[in-house]
């Protein structure tokens, strides 16, 4: 079973940064296949980025070249760096796990309890 927790969430000014981590327990993290979420006030959770085990990245179109997700494995830690936020990015975000390569879909098994940014 695998658990996740995230960090590094907070509040921030516009064209700020921030980086969320997420910590991962319960499972070989090298095989594991990884995403950020995020849900945003009266909307449906939505994939921001997803990571395959070799690392090849996928990002949906609003955060393309603001954000990167990246994955440590000897820390078994995902993480999310966000720069130029905009007050759009306001969102809970989620840490995301599985056994399959899901990328963006939204099916993932193991989830995080999430971890507020607020851009403002």
């Amino acid at each position: 079973h695998v658990q996740l927790v995230e960090s590094g969430g907070g509040l921030v000014q516009p064209g700020e940064s921030l980086r969320l981590s997420c910590v991962a327990s319960g499972y070989d993290y090298s095989r594991l296949y990884m995403a950020w979420f995020r849900q945003r006030p009266g909307q449906e959770r939505e994939a921001v980025a997803a990571i395959d085990n070799t690392g090849s990245a996928t990002y949906t179109h609003s955060v393309a070249g603001r954000f990167t997700i990246s994955k440590d494995n000897a820390k078994n830690t995902l993480f999310l760096q966000m720069n130029s936020l905009t007050v759009e990015d306001r969102a809970m975000y989620y840490c995301a796990a599985d056994v399959v390569n899901l990328q963006m879909a939204r099916w993932y098994t193991y989830w995080g309890q999430g971890t507020q940014v607020t851009v403002s």
